[in-house]
């Protein structure tokens, strides 16, 4: 299948985990000319020389024409600068970017990181638009596991901007046969929708570890997305991004996938690791961990109810057990499933 040339013929990924890695093998086959930039030295090293990613993702070849860098200096400005960085770190990245100047040329700094900032509740798009300001800030998000995306397995994601023009060209340019894009102007939705899912994966797998079965994971994740829904529609997204790739459809991946690092983290909790034990365990950040934090804040902030993220917060920083905070969440009063608007 023959494809049209991209809309963005030349692009910068920063960050070498594995959704960098494999965003960027994915922009190069797309016909895009891909730099690729990683903050450790040695890895990057090692992905120049042997390439591939083999502390990430071991099987994925890179193909030669791809730079692998360490050192913003080597690096020539580009028309698309991609960030898939983590989320506590996006930041620091952005100021490294606008200090290295690799922004004055670009067309849109697209963010492929979910969380929110703990320390201003901002969104990683309007981190960009404060640091960078220039290039549009838009977002790619969706049910995208890696390690999937690495194998060309079939993928739909969903790209949220601003503006339409520079939607469209940035659903072009990274539009394959196996990777499907759409597109959303609803910036606050489907970051907020991509953020809260982490804690609920980590959510479904303690109910995992603590063998609660089919049943009981289902309702949780029921109840997270009207959790979800209360909560973007109370800062102004939308309630049917909650309910498409975004939303539910990142939620269920990442709720019931092998892949998730946020439900691995969740299972080990539930079979009585600690938090510690299993931080120390793995190089892989699972974002749902830092995300709880800023979450659980924005949420008291704006006044909504969040029953399920409060009981995710202190097992995760309040150190309560698991088995105490699944009661809690059981013994609630009863309730309608479903919040009716008063009455006028």
């Amino acid at each position: 299948m023959s494809l049209p040339q991209p809309p963005f013929r030349s692009a910068i990924v920063f960050g070498a985990g594995s959704w960098g890695t494999a965003l960027a093998a994915a922009l190069h086959e797309r016909g895009v000319q891909v730099q690729f930039w990683g903050r450790d030295a040695s890895l990057m090293a090692a992905i120049r020389d042997q390439r591939c990613n083999s502390r990430y993702l071991p099987t994925l070849h890179l193909n030669d024409s791809i730079q692998v860098t360490h050192e913003l200096s080597s690096l020539t400005p580009a028309e698309l600068l991609l960030l898939a960085v983590p989320s506590g770190g996006l930041r620091t990245t952005a100021y490294s970017i606008a200090e290295a100047g690799l922004h004055e040329r670009a067309k849109v700094t697209l963010s492929c990181t979910k969380g929110i900032e703990l320390s201003t509740g901002k969104r990683m798009s309007e981190v960009l638009a404060e640091v960078l300001p220039g290039p549009c800030p838009a977002v790619l998000t969706g049910p995208n596991h890696a390690e999937e995306v690495s194998q060309r397995l079939a993928t739909a994601a969903v790209i949220a901007c601003g503006e339409e023009d520079k939607a469209l060209a940035l659903q072009s340019s990274f539009n394959l046969p196996w990777f499907r894009i759409y597109t959303s102007d609803d910036l606050i939705g489907a970051e907020w929708s991509g953020a809260m899912k982490n804690p609920y994966a980590i959510a479904a797998g303690i109910a995992r570890g603590l063998r609660l079965g089919d049943n009981a994971i289902a309702a949780l994740i029921t109840r997270a997305l009207a959790e979800m829904v209360r909560m973007v529609t109370s800062i102004g997204g939308r309630a049917e991004t909650c309910q498409g790739l975004a939303g539910v459809g990142d939620l269920m991946a990442t709720c019931y996938s092998e892949h998730s690092r946020n439900h691995r983290v969740g299972k080990l909790l539930g079979e009585g690791m600690s938090l510690s034990d299993i931080i120390a365990s793995t190089r892989m950040v699972a974002e749902g961990v830092p995300n709880t934090a800023s979450l659980h804040q924005a949420a008291k902030h704006h006044g909504v109810r969040t029953p399920l993220l409060d009981e995710i917060y202190a097992i995760l920083h309040q150190g309560k057990p698991v088995k105490d905070a699944m009661h809690s969440l059981l013994s609630r009063d009863p309730r309608p499933e479903v919040d009716h608007p008063a009455k006028l």
